[in-house]
């Protein structure tokens, strides 16, 4: 365990100080909205203050300023800075690869109707021009394998569109192997990377194209993100959004010509979310700081503890518990008692615990918990003893 975490477990006035949610509640929905900590809060203070004081130099803000955020960026992601452009939310950049690629008739994606719906309607859309949309069926929910990604491809598929983690199950994609099987096949590879970014090691090398927000596991604001083109690809992914930003423009007069701006930033049309990309570095060099091997290596233990917990009070448990298949998302639900869940979820509610109340395709509700390296064991247990006394 890193010393910030032994910090964290032994000095609470510290982790209060550091991570505000935890000052009166505990948070376990980062799968959904973050709760953002103080050190990107101050991040974004600063770059307001000098806002409203007109101390910034917007040239140089937009420049420079951003190059260090892309730079934690590709840092998170293990690629160049070239091929990071700063964009959320995540359906931005999947919509941009959807609209930005040379589609053909007949053309088909691989896909799964089951994921978020950002990772689904994107590539729906593309059916007006002809492009086959071809879902994968797991046995169980998100349960995406290379193998059955495998058997679905055919001399017709031309992306293929996965999510890195499953937002309700929590089973995580094996990127490489998947990776791996679109170069053999010669098939491009787009990853919706939100529900891992942040949380488990999610490196673009394997990937064609990655859209991520910051908002979930990177512990950043919304609408600031990662969109990932790799650069080999740049040219096939035709911007699909212009304007003074990514098209060159010398002292902002229009040409005759589109020339768009090398790398990432030709995906870039206008101005960025500049306070929310400062804060959202910050956020990711806090993670980055600690190490995703051990911040993921922690989720895994947290994980653990829920599960053995839920196990003794008898519920169902969605997903993969532990292995290269489990992420920090734990979902469980009572398939005798449906209701009980509902109930359960506003219990937690009222005792100040923030979880996720979601839903299958089946209409079965499932309490979504999904914690952070900053929550504790002694979270865990409160948590637990909570859901075992709304039970009695």
């Amino acid at each position: 365990m890193s010393g910030l975490l032994k910090q964290l477990d032994s000095d609470e006035t510290s982790r209060r100080k550091n991570f505000p949610a935890c000052r009166d509640r505990i948070f376990m929905a980062h799968a959904a909205v973050t709760a953002v900590p103080q050190v990107a809060v101050n991040a974004m203070n600063a770059f307001n203050d000098a806002s409203a004081t007109g101390e910034l130099d917007y040239a140089e803000v937009l420049i420079k300023r951003m190059d260090l955020v892309r730079a934690s960026a590709a840092a998170l992601i293990e690629c160049d800075t070239s091929e990071i452009a700063l964009l959320g939310p995540t359906s931005l950049g999947l919509s941009l690869v959807a609209n930005g690629l040379s589609w053909q008739h007949g053309d088909e994606i691989i896909t799964y109707l089951d994921d978020y719906p950002a990772n689904v309607y994107p590539w729906k859309q593309l059916e007006k021009k002809g492009v086959k949309v071809v879902y994968l069926h797991p046995r169980e929910i998100g349960e995406i394998t290379p193998e059955l990604v495998r058997d679905a491809i055919t001399p017709r598929t031309r992306l293929l569109a996965l999510a890195s983690s499953h937002f309700l199950s929590g089973y995580r994609l094996d990127m490489e192997a998947v990776g791996e099987l679109a170069k053999e096949r010669e098939v491009l590879f787009c990853l919706d990377a939100i529900q891992t970014a942040g949380a488990f090691p999610t490196p673009a090398k394997h990937v064609d194209f990655l859209s991520a927000d910051s908002h979930k596991w990177m512990l950043g604001p919304m609408t600031a993100g990662i969109f990932h083109v790799a650069r080999h690809r740049q040219e096939m992914l035709e911007p699909s959004l212009l304007g003074a930003w990514n098209v060159k423009s010398p002292h902002f007069i229009a040409q005759d010509t589109v020339d768009f701006e090398p790398g990432g930033r030709r995906y870039e049309p206008g101005v960025l979310n500049a306070q929310g990309l400062v804060g959202m570095q910050a956020s990711i060099d806090l993670l980055t700081g600690i190490g995703i091997d051990t911040v993921a290596a922690r989720l895994l233990d947290l994980k653990a503890m829920l599960c053995a917990g839920l196990d003794e009070l008898e519920f169902n448990i969605l997903g993969p518990r532990s292995g290269s298949a489990a992420s920090g998302i734990t979902s469980f639900t009572d398939k005798s008692s449906p209701r009980r869940i509902e109930k359960l979820c506003d219990s937690l509610a009222r005792r100040g615990i923030v979880s996720s109340f979601r839903h299958g395709r089946d209409g079965i509700p499932y309490i979504r918990f999904s914690p952070h390296f900053y929550n504790t064991p002694a979270e865990i247990s409160q948590v637990l003893s909570v859901i075992r006394e709304a039970g009695t």
